[in-house]
């Protein structure tokens, strides 16, 4: 049986429990505040930089996995006998994939795959899981990457936000779109489509943006046999209310954003990701 090792970057956002059960590589992207740079998921908790952001008033930055680390990683692995199949974060959204496929090609071998999973946080993180039980389920290395390849367009979210002031100051969202829903108060639902964040709804108040998303999961309908999760960062009502819904139901996780997606939302944004019927 081939040894297949499944990599990704700290943006899958996924629970220390859950990468230790599957035994997954994980790559940390940085964050930088002021002169300092901090792992991400590894020298700087979610928690303290929502903290330092609202404390300080700083909008950190973040900076993508270079091709060194992938290159070193991989290598690392291949001489190990594994072959590796290396699932990124949106080229849209980053340059970490580009930064993959460098290394790819600087080690001359067809026994990595690299893929642009065109997601972030808890989208790339349900194909990572998807990957990771297909090898478990024996299935080899050329039949995973087409069965993740295959998936990708069938990659579902929706995500709503307290304000949307980092977003737009981290390009992940257009100034227009960003600038009505803080004016009116309105909260904007947002989904991951072709490695892009485009708004899916517009709705006033908690109970509201709730219902959205249980509806926008109920219209699309969840695959009952694939891994979907519940992401949040900080304490906020949206995630309260879908629990009722979906804590402890079958197939369902939790998890926190970690530091590079907080960055990016800030505090009190909730939503799921999982893999459409």
């Amino acid at each position: 049986m081939e040894k297949i090792k499944i990599i990704t970057v700290s943006t899958a956002d996924l629970p220390k429990d859950i990468i230790d059960k599957y035994d997954i590589e994980v790559l940390p992207l940085l964050v930088n505040i002021g002169d300092k740079s901090y792992l991400d998921g590894i020298d700087i908790t979610t928690s303290k930089l929502l903290e330092i952001m609202d404390t300080d008033g700083v909008f950190p930055t973040t900076m993508q996995v270079n091709p060194q680390r992938h290159y070193e990683c991989f290598k690392k692995y291949l001489e190990e006998g594994y072959k590796i199949i290396m699932i990124s974060m949106s080229s849209k959204m980053s340059g970490t994939y580009q930064s993959a496929c460098i290394a790819k090609d600087m080690l001359e071998t067809d026994d990595i795959a690299v893929i642009d999973s065109l997601n972030v946080t808890s989208g790339l993180g349900v194909l990572v899981l998807k990957a990771c039980r297909l090898r478990d389920a024996g299935y080899d290395f050329d039949k995973i990457a087409e069965e993740i390849i295959n998936t990708i367009p069938h990659v579902k979210s929706a995500i709503a936000f307290n304000r949307l002031d980092n977003l737009i100051k981290g390009g992940r969202l257009s100034k227009a779109a960003g600038t009505i829903g803080n004016i009116l108060g309105i909260k904007l639902i947002l989904t991951i489509k072709d490695g892009e964040m485009i708004v899916v709804d517009k709705v006033r108040g908690t109970k509201k943006a709730a219902k959205s998303i249980l509806n926008y999961a109920s219209e699309v309908g969840i695959s009952k046999n694939e891994t979907s999760i519940l992401l949040y960062i900080g304490e906020n009502e949206v995630r309260e209310l879908l629990e009722d819904t979906y804590k402890d139901k079958e197939g369902f996780i939790e998890c926190e954003a970690g530091c590079v997606v907080g960055t990016h939302s800030g505090s009190g944004a909730c939503g799921i990701f999982f893999i459409e019927e």
